[in-house]
């Protein structure tokens, strides 16, 4: 059996499940706040896709671990140990993003100057997928 392309699929999938959680928890707060409101839902649709980012992270670092992998440059059981702790950093980090963006969502509803100011928390979480995808490049 080929384990060759096992660490660059578990990237992916970490980020992309951590991704659909994420938003789902937002998309909910999403749609609550809709039925909230007449006017503002393009903002609360933003702050919901917020944690999609996170499955991209896990595509490029897939694709790029597989031609490593491929090259002879990085060998499969690193690809497997980079695999599964960059993409739980993918995953946790999207569904803690989903969660904060949640909140950001409610707090936009309740006052809709404080819309921005969010994004603040959600770019502090997204740093972490984004050193975790940096740092895992690093590596091979």
């Amino acid at each position: 059996m080929d384990y060759n392309m096992v660490g660059p699929a578990i990237a992916l999938g970490m980020g992309c499940i951590g991704s659909s959680i994420g938003c789902y928890i937002a998309g909910q707060a999403s749609h609550a706040a809709m039925t909230r409101t007449d006017e503002g839902h393009g903002k609360f649709i933003g702050l919901s896709a917020a944690p999609a980012s996170q499955s991209i992270y896990g595509f490029v670092l897939m694709l790029l671990m597989a031609g490593a992998i491929r090259a002879g440059t990085l060998s499969p059981i690193s690809g497997i140990a980079i695999g599964i702790f960059s993409g739980l950093a993918l995953l946790f980090s999207s569904i803690y993003q989903g969660k904060v963006c949640a909140t950001g969502i409610q707090a936009t509803l309740k006052n809709p100057s404080l819309y921005g100011k969010c994004f603040a928390a959600v770019g502090i979480i997204e740093s972490f997928s984004l050193f975790a995808f940096v740092f895992a490049l690093l590596l091979f």
